[in-house]
């Protein structure tokens, strides 16, 4: 029989840690003044309590590590359990929204999906539009550690090609977490520090700075304003465009800098891959928004660059309403968001490295179509890859289009419109944020939309972020039976 209570222990801790950041959006509120602290005392006293009695209660089934089954849950249920307690300040606090709207905002926010139902943020509470940029913070490191260790160990989607990379660490998989997670954080605050840094010196406010920087390196894309990175511009666009790049590289290959391995972030064919792909959509975007539009040409430049870097990423980000750029341009945008960064990166999406293996077996495809006797292996980084790499790819690739056409019907069915149903589901499933369309495009938000639709949204947005297969594993009569 199945043992739920590791799987239980950890999500406890877990939901303790999220009710202990909430001190400080606490904090921030008692400064301000406004009156509007007592919400996330409440808030957190009520996500530690009953973290802290989930935790006790499966404490006796810690005396060894997580099997697979184990791990698969965990993997699910800490991205399943978290937005509820996410979701309480959203509720009691000013924006005083339904249960469906801020379930919706809070697993936007721990997915760094960035999708929102919220308007009027520009005279939010600045603790509740912190209390949504440490979502997507927690998230964005939460699902780095998930994608390095968890994933490669449960073979999702091809994510075995990085199993142990760069890392030695032998034992279960929770001690592995935990030496991987330390120097990860370390990483991951620091740049989320110097994005700041950066912002604060382009002549963002300090608080402004904080709070895009966290949710920049999160590539989750909630702004403090209903503009969202319209409110800036110039530099600042310039300076967003290389956090949200360095976001969506490897995490691996930073931990390996610092340990003085700096080769593979230099020869990594994930990294070459991803720049490449900005540089050549980059030469696509840019000279046709120059040529079709009255913009200067800088600003036509620069706001080409950011728009698609913070779509290709999944940032999300908006730093102009790209729906008036064109049909052509609107479907470029539409294409380059299932695209994603590198694996292992806060970045969302299929991933750089799985069209790469794809492109990959069709070269080998078309080899042995020219020269049957011939013996062609496909290789990635000069490896030969094994064909369970390469059926797990595969699989991915089909869930993931199969998972985009279910999602557009279902939401169509619910009454929304085709443009709406279809970059819907594909900005829920590849985790970008804003979809297409004058209801949930760039200058729009998801409010809107039915409860019935949000639902299945929200649904998407965890299948989406957990690379589809770890979700659908748990689905199978097989899995509980085994």
């Amino acid at each position: 029989m199945l043992d739920l209570r590791p799987v239980g222990y950890v999500i406890g801790l877990l939901v303790i840690i999220l009710g202990g950041t909430m001190v400080f959006p606490l904090l921030l509120e008692l400064y301000d003044g406004r009156g509007h602290w007592p919400v996330f005392l409440q808030s957190g006293v009520i996500t530690i309590l009953v973290g802290g009695l989930l935790a006790l209660s499966c404490a006796s089934g810690m005396k060894q590590g997580l099997d697979i089954r184990q791990t698969f849950l965990l993997t699910t249920g800490v991205w399943a359990a978290l937005p509820v307690f996410g979701a309480l300040p959203l509720i009691m606090g000013e924006t005083d929204l339904r249960f469906v709207d801020a379930f919706f905002e809070a697993m936007s926010g721990l997915t760094t999906t960035g999708s929102t139902v919220l308007s009027g943020l520009d005279d939010l509470p600045r603790g509740l539009l912190f209390w949504r940029a440490i979502l997507q913070w927690l998230g964005g490191i939460g699902i780095i550690v998930v994608a390095m260790v968890f994933l490669p160990e449960l073979r999702v989607g091809g994510m075995q090609i990085f199993r142990s990379e760069g890392f030695d660490t032998m034992g279960k998989i929770l001690p592995r977490a935990q030496v991987i997670a330390r120097q990860i954080s370390l990483i991951y605050v620091g740049i989320t520090l110097a994005c700041a840094m950066v912002y604060g010196g382009l002549g963002m406010g300090p608080f402004d700075a904080l709070a895009h920087a966290m949710t920049t390196t999160a590539t989750g894309g909630f702004a403090n304003y209903d503009a969202s990175f319209g409110a800036f511009s110039g530099a600042t666009e310039y300076a967003a465009v290389v956090f949200m790049i360095l976001a969506a590289l490897p995490f691996v290959r930073y931990v390996q800098l610092i340990n003085g391995n700096s080769t593979p972030l230099f020869k990594d064919a994930q990294i070459r891959g991803f720049l490449l792909t900005c540089a050549v959509l980059l030469a696509v975007v840019a000279p046709v928004l120059v040529v079709q539009s009255e913009l200067p040409f800088e600003q036509a430049l620069r706001e080409g660059l950011f728009n698609t870097v913070s779509i290709l990423s999944g940032t999300g980000y908006a730093s102009a309403d790209y729906m008036g750029w064109g049909n052509f341009l609107i479907m470029v945008f539409f294409f380059i968001g299932l695209i994603g960064g590198c694996a292992g990166s806060t970045a969302c999406s299929v991933k750089i490295f799985r069209y790469q293996l794809l492109f990959a077996s069709i070269r080998v495809q078309i080899q042995k179509i020219r020269s049957p006797n011939g013996v062609f292996f496909p290789r990635y980084e000069g490896r030969r890859v094994d064909e369970d790499v390469l059926s797990s790819v595969i699989s991915f690739f089909m869930f993931f289009i199969l998972t985009l056409g279910v999602v557009a019907w279902l939401l169509a069915l619910t009454g929304l419109d085709f443009v709406t149903a279809v970059s819907g589901a594909a900005t829920a499933v590849a985790n970008i944020g804003p979809g297409l369309g004058d209801t949930i495009g760039p200058a729009g938000n998801f409010s809107s939309l039915n409860d019935t639709a949000k639902w299945i949204l929200i649904a998407t947005m965890l299948i989406g972020r957990l690379e589809l297969l770890a979700v659908y594993a748990i689905l199978t009569i097989r899995f509980w039976r085994a």
